[in-house]
């Protein structure tokens, strides 16, 4: 296991710059636009954002190493690849909804990350039922801002 703690830092590492990336473009970075913006009553705070996706993001850290300690580079191969995926469209939505103001092709990635997280989830569980588990939370929190990003591109399209 401790020979094992060094690679649970490179996938802590990998979400921590997607995270980084984003925090870029949220809005803090724009407040005036996004604070502009008609949103429906279901809106969280702004502050409810940070702390959500911290732990969402050691979740999706610890799952993927999961995975790797079970089954490796070669035999957990496909399932990383979907994890990798995810992780891309993860760090594209943000720049496009917050720092170009697409709200359409923002939801077009979403709905894209929504379908990486789900086959990430059934290729992990192939491997390891938990680390598959830990996805569930992540799922479920997409699925609401997907819904966010729906109805907030529908009341400022």
């Amino acid at each position: 296991m401790s020979r094992d703690l060094p690679m649970l830092g490179v996938f802590l590492a990998a979400v921590a710059l997607v995270a980084f990336t984003g925090s870029m473009f949220t809005p803090a970075a724009d407040p005036a636009w996004y604070a502009g913006l008609r949103k429906p009553s279901f809106n969280p705070p702004n502050w409810v954002f940070g702390p959500v996706w911290t732990v969402l993001y050691i979740l999706i850290a610890v799952s993927a190493w999961l995975v790797w300690r079970r089954a490796g580079w070669t035999e957990g191969r496909r399932a990383l690849l979907w994890w990798f995926a995810q992780l891309v469209l993860n760090v594209a939505w943000p720049p496009i909804f917050f720092g170009a103001h697409l709200l359409g092709l923002a939801l077009v990635i979403i709905i894209g990350l929504l379908v990486a997280i789900v086959g990430t989830i059934l290729a992990f569980r192939r491997h390891h039922a938990l680390a598959a588990a830990l996805l569930a939370p992540y799922l479920a929190w997409v699925a609401f801002a997907t819904l966010l990003n729906a109805s907030i591109w529908r009341l400022n399209g």
